[in-house]
């Protein structure tokens, strides 16, 4: 078990008792949580829920237990009302970039609006931006507690808006807590796009099972995400016809996709977000053993804590301890270490094991991406768009021009997301709704 000792160096702000006093209910037939006692991540008291059994169902997308979610107060901007729906916690049964079973938590969201479109009620699969790498930055978690201000966490639930707009339309929303984030038996796999799009997809199969769900089996379902969750919405959209083709895609929204983490790793570095890229090495050390003998190689003893010390941080903390720093601190060579992890061929294997735009994606997608975003640099997401539409994609490029915001502060790559959340939700119901859409691709010129 991880997570727990030196690090939990105060308690929660808000009572973790009533948290841990909670019965959790699993659905019938379901495994109810045992083993271990509750993790404790940088003062926060994770529920024993997010504790995964020994043992796993051997279908993806197979439910492993649920228990009602509480949703937390909705933030500023939510007219002031709860999210408008009813909420079940998950863990379900996926599968990792291994090839192995691995459980994944999230939530599912019953909208109290009817759907006024066609067909049974839809599904968006929801896959959110950056929040960390502790357990306690997991989107289920704050659904809960949308904001979590302790003196060793600080984590704000800013897809919320994201979800509230779906669940005002009628649709249903599942949200993935991805491989690792919230589940207690391992590291989140940050930007791993196996992961991420095995995950989603997963979690559009187990929001069918979830009791009291109103979707159907031929209920149409969305893809959403921006950032980390552009990215992880891309790779199921590529993913779904060989992996999930009992999922009915409809449409997929990718803002702001990693699509090149060679090139992201550049953008990230340096910037107000450089901790992202501490949860990308442990994330990938974790999974691949010769990644990890080449980060031990050239990391050193500084580069090595902080990565350690990352690795149970959500966003809100490393901006304020690790923000702007040079990765060139980090390493044996005083080098990046965006320069350093392309020169080895092992290391440059694995990043391009990552890239995404070698597949087709399933259906239309929407990809947004803002002309000035340099922490998920807008010339590798466009390319992403290049790359689908020459393997015969049905995409719509959207490029965000805004002035520049300032220069790795984060906002150049945080402000297209609110500008166009609205469209994009609009966009992604009425491919829900079965209105068709034009490929802008016969217009999409080759530079940007």
């Amino acid at each position: 078990m991880r997570r727990t000792g030196p690090l939990a160096r105060r308690t929660l702000a808000v009572s973790s008792a009533a948290v841990l006093a909670a019965t959790v209910q699993a659905a019938p037939g379901l495994a109810a949580p045992s083993g271990p006692a509750p993790v404790v991540s940088r003062g926060v008291t994770i529920p024993v829920f997010y504790n995964p059994p020994a043992t796993l169902p051997a279908a993806n997308g197979a439910l492993v237990r649920t228990e009602p979610l509480p949703l937390g107060l909705s933030l500023p901007g939510l007219d002031g009302r709860p999210l408008p729906g009813k909420a079940t916690r998950l863990m379900y049964k996926s599968t990792d970039s291994n090839g192995k079973p691995v459980a994944v938590t999230g939530a599912y969201i019953e909208p109290s609006a009817a759907w006024q479109g066609t067909g049974p009620r839809p599904l968006v699969a929801l896959a959110s931006g950056t929040m960390g790498q502790g357990d306690q930055c997991a989107p289920s978690f704050a659904l809960q507690h949308p904001l979590t201000l302790t003196g060793d966490t600080m984590s704000v639930a800013y897809e919320d808006l994201a979800i509230y707009r779906l669940l005002a339309t009628g649709t249903a929303v599942v949200v993935t807590d991805y491989v690792g984030l919230g589940a207690t038996d391992r590291l989140h796999t940050y930007v791993n796009r196996l992961d991420e799009g095995h995950a989603l997809l997963d979690a559009a199969r187990a929001a069918h099972a979830v009791p009291g769900a109103s979707i159907t089996r031929t209920s149409k379902v969305g893809l959403y995400g921006y950032s980390q969750g552009g990215g992880a919405s891309a790779s199921a959209a590529e993913l779904q016809p060989a992996y999930a083709p009992d999922v009915h895609l409809a449409g997929t929204y990718a803002g702001a996709p990693p699509a090149d983490l060679t090139a992201v790793m550049k953008g990230i570095d340096g910037s107000a977000l450089v901790g992202a890229l501490g949860w990308s090495i442990n994330g990938f050390a974790q999974s691949d053993p010769a990644l990890r003998r080449i980060v031990d190689a050239n990391i050193n003893a500084a580069g090595k804590a902080a990565l350690k010390d990352i690795s149970t941080m959500c966003v809100g903390d490393v901006l304020f301890k690790y923000g702007f720093t040079s990765s060139s601190k980090w390493s044996v060579s005083g080098k990046p270490i965006g320069d350093i992890l392309p020169t080895i061929p092992q290391a440059q294997a694995v990043l391009d094991k990552q890239r995404l735009g070698r597949l087709k994606p399933a259906g239309p997608v929407r990809l947004t991406t803002g002309v000035k975003d340099d922490i998920v640099p807008h010339t590798q997401a466009r390319q992403l768009a290049v790359d689908w539409c020459r393997r015969g994609g049905n995409v719509g490029y959207v490029p965000v021009d805004l002035p520049n915001l300032g220069d790795k502060t984060l906002l150049n790559h945080f402000a297209p997301l609110l500008l166009d959340q609205g469209d994009a939700v609009t966009w992604l119901t009425d491919r829900l709704n079965g209105k068709p859409t034009a490929s802008a691709c016969p217009a999409l010129p080759s530079q940007p």
